[in-house]
């Protein structure tokens, strides 16, 4: 087991803003998990985790011109929307325990005083309490530039206990 899963977070902010969504092909997830994540390349991926792991989520943006953060990660409690990849999956649990926040000793800010969004990394801990098999869906938010609306979000990615 790998102690540490990145996730790349790939957004095209340009035709997102344009769209109005993450989806179209706007955004694409991969993660470098070696237990068969599910979805690779799209906004449903499916990270396959173990307990203790830390998970690393990293936006890059594909225009130069047009930042790109993570605003929130939240994980969606109740039943969400079932998972794309099999729409008879299990009901989903409550809120798990795991809270991702930007990476600590991360700056943001380049030695010239300028933003640097591709080194806004936001990371968290498998807890231990997950229930294996069931994704564990979650939000996630992207500002992209500036603007009362620049921030849109997906609710199809998860994580999964093995």
């Amino acid at each position: 087991m790998k102690p540490r899963i990145s996730i790349v977070v790939m957004v095209d902010a340009v035709g997102a803003l344009s769209d109005r969504t993450l989806h179209n092909g706007n955004l694409s997830m991969v993660d470098d998990s070696s237990a068969g994540s599910k979805h690779q390349g799209t906004p449903d991926l499916i990270t396959m985790v173990s307990p203790g792991q830390v998970v690393q989520w990293t936006p890059i943006h594909v225009d130069v011109q047009t930042p790109v953060e993570i605003q929130a990660i939240e994980f969606l409690a109740g039943a969400a929307a079932p998972s794309p990849a099999d729409q008879t999956g299990p009901p989903y649990p409550a809120e798990p325990s795991i809270v991702p926040v930007p990476g600590p000793g991360v700056d943001a800010i380049g030695s010239n005083g300028r933003e640097n969004h591709d080194l806004l990394v936001w990371e968290g801990v498998v807890p231990y309490d997950m229930t294996p098999g069931v994704p564990y869906r979650y939000r996630l938010s992207l500002r992209l530039h500036e603007g009362p609306n620049s921030v849109l979000h997906i609710d199809s990615p998860a994580l999964l206990r093995v």
